[in-house]
């Protein structure tokens, strides 16, 4: 069984920045994709930002130019960490942050990170 696990979230000041960390480990398989997706207050739950064990990376555009996603890969791509940086942090950024990774075709979910963006 595949875990997920980030951490990172919290209060932030409008324009300030912050950097989520998502854990992946225990799977039998390679991990494909690891994403990044976030769910607002009344909202669903939508695209942040993926990238491949290859590198490819696609962003939403609400996070082009201002958030940025890496990734740690093990070298059997079992264990990867995949980050989030966002800078330049909105008010519409306050959500509850998952973060989701492929393995063999199946998707795995984590719990989530919130983070609020105030005053």
């Amino acid at each position: 069984q595949v875990q997920v696990v980030e951490s990172g979230g919290g209060l932030v000041q409008p324009g300030g920045s912050l950097r989520l960390s998502c854990a992946a480990s225990g799977g039998v398989g390679s991990i494909y994709i690891m994403g990044w997706y976030r769910q607002a207050p009344g909202k669903q739950r939508e695209l942040v930002a993926t990238i491949t064990a290859g590198g490819s990376i696609t962003y939403a555009d609400p996070a082009k130019g201002r958030f940025t996603i890496d990734r740690d890969s093990a070298r059997d791509n079992r264990n990867d960490t995949a980050c989030l940086r966002m800078d330049a942090l909105e008010r519409e950024g306050t959500a509850v942050y998952y973060c989701e990774v492929t393995v063999w075709g199946y998707d795995y979910w984590g719990q989530g990170t919130r983070v609020t963006v105030s005053s």
